[in-house]
């Protein structure tokens, strides 16, 4: 029987594997062993990271809603609950957008989506 040594395919391989590891450190993007392992390793901390950074963009958008609410006279855990109740606010993003550049009708909003009149 004929030992089949996998020329082609193999380069095939280890190049796709190089093409991939092209913007690695060091040994990880030239070296066929080092690089296999970071293409393995590396897709890990991106996912993670990506979580990471809606939660880190939680945090500033919770501080900026927390002070348009007070000067509407509310806290931000009442302001979440009446608007989640009401069904106004969907989310975090757009409140915090509209309380930078205009306070006073953010203010007017945050006031009416906390009060239980609203609905």
């Amino acid at each position: 029987m004929t030992r089949a040594k996998r020329g082609y395919a193999a380069r095939k391989h280890r190049r796709n594997i190089i093409q991939l590891a092209s913007g690695f450190r060091g040994a990880h993007s030239e070296i066929v062993r080092a690089s296999n392992q970071q293409v393995v390793r590396a897709p890990a901390p991106s996912h993670r990271d990506r979580d990471k950074r809606k939660r880190d963009f939680r945090r500033p958008r919770i501080a900026r809603i927390n002070a348009a609410a007070r000067n509407a006279g509310v806290s931000h855990t009442k302001l979440i609950r009446h608007s989640s109740k009401n069904q106004v606010l969907p989310n975090r993003k757009i409140p915090a957008q509209m309380a930078v550049p205009d306070t006073e009708s953010s203010a007017t909003i945050l006031r009416i989506s906390a009060s239980d009149g609203g609905r």
